[in-house]
């Protein structure tokens, strides 16, 4: 199948197309080509590796390519700064509890964009932008490494999670590709 960047070369896309439908039209592919490959799927919604991975919504982070993990392999929940919020412990609990999951990585990067904002910066922004202001979190963060270790203790503490769960941290260096741990 042929890559091709919209960004890079608008004209790949004739008008009535967005990037999405790219995209939508790339699935359908994808589907056909394992139809007709017999590759095997993945069985079960268990992931067979018992891991559950909480990452940031970077672009630059493939935390599949990363991690070498395949379809079926983990959990890869993600948002904006990799943060534990009420969402990702319901999801992690569900992980857990519900589909055996047993291991936590938390997975951070340099220059990650949560850093460069605060929480009332960027509440004032979407005021100005969309004339409401969440009440929201945002959730920004000063020191990617003390995030990672509050992180960590968060996760720990969690009375929603197994105790005996196995809970690590690392930061990914978008520069170098290298993953180092950050311990408590």
């Amino acid at each position: 199948m042929t890559t091709v960047d919209a960004r890079d070369d608008p004209s790949s896309l004739e008008s009535s197309h967005s990037v999405t439908d790219v995209l939508a039209g790339r699935a359908a592919d994808f589907a056909a080509a394992r139809r007709s490959s017999g590759q095997p799927r993945a069985r079960s919604a268990r992931p067979t590796t018992g891991v559950a991975v909480l990452a940031c919504m970077d672009a630059r982070l493939d935390v599949h390519a990363l991690l070498g993990l395949g379809e079926g392999d983990a959990h890869v929940l993600r948002n904006a700064g990799g943060v534990v919020t009420d969402d990702m412990i319901r999801s992690l609990a569900v992980s857990q509890h519900e589909l055996g999951t047993t291991e936590i990585i938390l997975l951070h990067h340099t220059q990650c964009g949560m850093i460069s904002i605060t929480d009332d910066g960027f509440r004032d922004k979407l005021l100005e932008r969309t004339g409401a202001r969440p009440d929201w979190p945002v959730h920004a963060f000063s020191d990617l490494e003390e995030n990672v270790r509050l992180s960590i203790a968060r996760l720990r503490s969690n009375p929603f999670l197994a105790a005996t769960t196995s809970v690590r941290g690392f930061i990914y260096d978008v520069a170098t590709g290298e993953l180092s741990e950050v311990t408590l």
